[in-house]
């Protein structure tokens, strides 16, 4: 998979523009710190941009170029921010190969790689599936969009701030209609419409839970259980906003169902199913059960601390850790009417070869120790 480019070092992307912010302190105004004072005052600042901008130097105190975002402000100071702005948002076409299984007039199979984000942002402008798709189609003028947004209800991925799904099919040249996503580290297949009917057909069945959809997953410990349904309601954590967390109170129904395929001596390979689909369900609810995903740093999984005690279960782990650096989860099934025929269409993906390798590493663990 081509990886994306930042636009600043690429000749093909529009380049960052430089913005001046001024601001003077007024005599009656309280002294607040400096990074919290312009992230109050800048629009869509947010705190670590602001310190990263202090650290580059591109913050001055009255003329003086400030070092510490500690540093408390006084009346009448004059502070001068230089910030680099954007472009602004547009879809830019991209030749990066796809992995697909199937193609049709109405949709397309795709199997997407990890790392791979699926709808860009303006974190993730480009090297996403939505502009490799859209050269896929034959687009090769980049599209303004304005419109911005997020979605809670989407399967395993909410990428901050990213384009609408009705903003991307809002104009005539945007024919990539992503009906489901996978997390930008979550590899596997995933169904893409190419017409607003096609999408709104499709979309229902996942809606009402008529399509078939299987992942897999290595999670640490041993899953005792066979077969079992984990339920929490999933909504934003408390204590990060850019997580989702069980909720006590609130949140939306979230039921997880997995049946145990393998068990190793620190880790276990579960058939996931999801009755709902909410973002992060999988990862957030194994989390919750005490088995985090290997290699899921942002629910737990990325340490070896789930692998057991005993120096050689730890070894293991920093193995596994070492041959799959993101979260082990793969959608290896998904099945569903086509949108126009009503036939049923059911596709299956092998396991990619990071997953692969990590499961062989496993089962060799066991057979050294049964030996």
């Amino acid at each position: 998979m081509e990886t994306a480019v930042e636009p600043e070092f690429n000749p093909n992307y529009p380049p960052y523009i430089e913005r001046v912010f001024t601001f003077t302190i007024t005599p009656k105004q309280a002294p607040v710190r400096l990074d919290v004072y312009l992230t109050e005052v800048m629009p869509n600042a947010t705190r670590s941009k602001v310190q990263e901008a202090i650290e580059n130097g591109a913050v001055l105190v009255n003329s003086l170029t400030a070092t510490k975002g500690s540093r408390k402000t006084q009346p009448n100071d004059v502070i001068e921010c230089r910030m680099m702005k954007p472009p602004p948002m547009e879809l830019v076409p991209e030749n990066i190969p796809l992995d697909i299984c199937y193609e049709d007039d109405s949709l397309l199979v795709i199997n997407k790689p990890a790392g791979m984000v699926v709808h860009p942002g303006f974190g993730n402008r480009y090297g996403t599936l939505v502009n490799a798709l859209l050269w896929h189609f034959g687009q090769r003028e980049a599209i303004p969009l304005l419109e911005t947004g997020e979605s809670d209800d989407e399967d395993e991925n909410n990428e901050d701030e990213e384009i609408t799904e009705s903003a991307l099919l809002a104009s005539d040249a945007v024919r990539p209609g992503i009906v489901h996503r996978l997390d930008k580290d979550t590899s596997g297949i995933l169904v893409v419409a190419k017409d607003v009917v096609s999408h709104a057909r499709l979309a229902k069945q996942f809606a009402e839970r008529t399509a078939k959809r299987q992942y897999y997953a290595l999670v640490w410990g041993i899953v005792k259980d066979d077969v079992g349904v984990i339920e929490g309601n999933l909504g934003r954590s408390p204590r990060d906003r850019k997580k989702m967390a069980v909720l006590q109170k609130g949140g939306k129904v979230a039921i997880t169902e997995y049946t145990v395929l393998e068990r190793f001596s620190s880790c276990t390979l579960l058939a996931l199913k999801l009755r709902t689909g909410r973002t992060h369900q999988i990862r957030v609810h194994c989390a919750h059960i005490k088995h985090p995903l290997v290699g899921d740093d942002e629910y737990g999984g990325g340490s070896v601390f789930y692998a057991g005690n005993s120096g050689q279960w730890k070894a293991l782990g920093e193995r596994l850790l070492k041959l799959i650096p993101r979260q082990a989860l793969h959608a290896k099934t998904l099945g569903f009417k086509h949108p126009a025929g009503n036939e049923w269409l059911e596709f299956d993906s092998e396991l990619p070869e990071d997953f692969a390798m990590a499961l062989e590493e496993a089962r060799r663990e066991i057979t050294a120790r049964i030996s």
